[in-house]
């Protein structure tokens, strides 16, 4: 059984689950559980009010304001998100969670077919998998109402006002320093424990790597402005020793190595997937293998779980489920490893990429800009994809770190069902920074290429679809870049074939726009308009000198051999027919409906033999990689890759 995606949890099988935006919205139905709520008002809007309230804050409760300050940045990076839950429930720039009100007012409903596993070799099968009901949950996420009891301050206040949420924060911070038996101390060194123990984590791994990165922020110092265009600065400290011995003062449990494939800077746990037989011969929910031994491993796929923690941890321990191979939790960015690198995990809906990638789910929703990823979270997912690149040799950059909206459909029939997390508001500028590879300019006005770099705090396209079905989305920070048929935002909106919809802003419709670090060949330049070859046609987008939206690049390109009209684009580089030895049925090399027309050039990522694993067995006795002659370039074809026959285009260079 190759079961379906795994970012829809609650319901297999499709493209997301759109999450209800809460505190304006959903308030009636919170009345019932929690009481009447104050009337809302939008918080105090003065630059400089939220750097006041950590001022204070740190006065009342006898909190450093520089611990205070990091600990707000590791959670939110000091935003205050519209006081809109995270998805654990998190609340404001301290996240304080209360995921008991969050999950009162979640709505979810589905789209999408795609299959998990993009194996054509057995049927698909699309199980109904059923999220645990909500109960006990965990202290990690009931820290709200805690600091409510902690300062007095209302519940829904501590919601919604960043203020009276920095205050809440403090009170925590200063509770857990007084159960460690620590004095309320001035020196920022002196609450490296009560810090571990605020991440809410249950052992000493997570609680440490936690407090690591927060001591990282205090180290280095951070400037930005929030998402409410509040100005907020913590000075670096370069040369600040936390005592790192109250640790084991903290009582809590520790890890011992089981033998997930981490690096030691994060916190991580081995939870198997299931691995078993069940029905007619029937098995899940992943396949066995040996890589990279016997296939290199090309690609990192970042996916969002379209649901919390708790029920996703249970879903991959079902044998008739999905796989992946790594989860990170909101919360602290502990890390959980279900499937080794070696085996292959049934986790994008291509196969093909299956086979030659790693899977990592982050805990969150597409459709909700507001169920944010934590900064945490980022952190420890950077740390891990450096760990796996370096390990296996995977590069750094857009053509290898791919969303999962960004892969193919294996064939014809399979392109309107693929997934399209972890969607617009995944800041990718921020994930490449901590990667240690920021996007940056690589060419001059001659280097023939843009590299996709809009600035995500003020780039705010519309969308529709995030809570209800063709209604506006909140304004919010993006990673992506919309394109047109022409030089002008009436023109119509780029029309992807392969869909055969008629293209539109809908928070899933991919069809028509680009992603930060994301790179093209320019075709074209009017005024403050840039064209790009894209999906077969000349794609444009605004790109003003004053605000860029992409930067110059350089690079290889692949273009239509001389004397072809066009070439065909494939979903999976799979071998000729004449490779595959008896025993192991031949796969079809069926072109997706999609061309390069002669003219036209497209950057590639990547050059790959055409393999096929096949896999259909539980025990791994029949298993093996077929490898043809045919060579293949991976190339960014539309918002997602697609494949070329390396015997159908040149390859040149893109400032020739």
């Amino acid at each position: 059984m190759r079961g379906s995606a795994p970012d829809s949890p609650s319901r297999p099988g499709h493209r997301h689950l759109r999450r209800a935006a809460v505190p304006l919205a959903a308030a009636a139905l919170l009345l019932p559980l929690f009481g009447a709520a104050p009337a809302q008002s939008a918080p105090d809007s003065s630059p400089d009010r939220l750097q006041s309230a950590f001022a204070s804050a740190s006065a009342e409760y006898h909190v450093p304001q520089s611990v205070l300050l990091a600990v707000s940045y590791l959670q939110s990076r000091w935003d205050y998100h519209g006081g809109a839950p995270s998805v654990s429930g998190g609340y404001g720039p301290m996240h304080l969670t209360d995921a008991r009100t969050a999950i009162a007012a979640t709505e979810h409903f589905a789209d999408g077919t795609e299959d998990a596993r993009g194996d054509s070799s057995r049927p698909a099968l699309h199980p109904e998998a059923k999220v645990p009901a909500d109960s006990a949950l965990p202290a990690r996420l009931k820290t709200l109402p805690q600091a409510a009891k902690l300062t007095g301050i209302p519940a829904a206040k501590l919601r919604t006002d960043p203020a009276a949420n920095v205050s809440g924060g403090a009170a925590l911070l200063a509770a857990a320093q007084q159960r460690l038996g620590e004095p309320l101390s001035a020196d920022p060194a002196d609450w490296y424990g009560a810090v571990a123990r605020f991440s809410g984590a249950d052992d000493t791994a997570t609680a440490a790597s936690y407090a690591n990165d927060v001591y990282d922020v205090l180290h280095t110092g951070e400037r930005r402005t929030t998402d409410a265009g509040q100005r907020v600065a913590l000075a670096a400290e370069p040369g600040l020793a936390p005592d790192t011995a109250q640790l084991s003062r903290t009582g809590l449990r520790t890890v011992k190595d089981d033998g997930a494939e981490c690096p030691k800077s994060v916190s991580c746990e081995w939870l198997p997937a299931a691995y078993a037989q069940f029905g007619d011969d029937d098995y899940g929910n992943h396949d066995l293998g040996d890589r990279p031994a016997s296939q290199a491993i090309k690609y990192i796929v970042i996916h969002d779980t379209e649901g919390a923690w708790d029920g996703v941890l249970n879903l991959i321990q079902d044998p008739t489920y999905v796989s992946w191979n790594y989860t990170i939790r909101s919360t602290d960015g502990l890390i959980a490893q279900h499937v080794k690198a070696k085996d292959v995990a049934w986790h994008a809906g291509n196969w093909d990429v299956n086979a030659r990638s790693i899977g990592i789910e982050h805990e969150g929703f597409l459709a909700d800009p507001d169920a944010w990823f934590t900064e945490a979270m980022y952190r420890s997912s950077a740390r891990l994809v450096k760990y796996l690149s370096a390990r296996y040799g995977i590069p750094l950059d857009r053509q290898h770190i791919l969303g999962h909206d960004n892969v193919p459909g294996p064939t014809a029939s399979t392109i309107s069902g693929m997934h399209t997390d972890p969607g617009p508001y995944w800041d990718w500028a921020h994930y490449f920074q901590l990667l240690g590879h920021p996007f940056k300019k690589t060419a001059g006005k001659q280097g023939g290429l843009v590299t996709i770099r809009p600035d995500y705090a003020t780039n705010q396209p519309a969308y529709t679809g995030c809570a209800t079905a063709g209604e506006p989305c909140a304004a919010h920070d993006s990673s992506e870049v919309r394109l047109y048929s022409d030089h002008d935002v009436n023109a119509p909106l780029i029309k992807d074939i392969g869909l055969g919809t008629t293209p539109t802003i809908d928070v899933n419709d991919v069809s028509s726009r680009v992603s930060t670090g994301q790179q093209y060949a320019v075709a074209d330049h009017w005024g403050d308009w840039t064209a790009i070859w894209y999906l077969g046609q000349k794609a444009w987008f605004q790109n003003p000198a004053k605000q860029p939206t992409a930067v110059s690049a350089k690079g290889l390109v692949i273009t239509p051999k001389e004397g072809l009209t066009s070439i065909p684009v494939y979903g999976r580089a799979y071998p000729e027919k004449s490779a595959y030895p008896a025993g192991v049925p031949a796969q079809s090399v069926v072109a997706l409906p999609y061309t390069v027309p002669a003219g036209q050039k497209y950057v590639v990522g990547d050059e790959m033999p055409g393999e096929y694993y096949y896999s259909v067995t539980f025990t791994p006795d029949s298993h093996q990689v077929v490898r043809g002659n045919d060579l293949y370039y991976e190339i960014q074809y539309g918002h997602r890759v697609g494949f070329v026959r390396a015997a159908d285009v040149t390859v040149e260079n893109s400032a020739s």
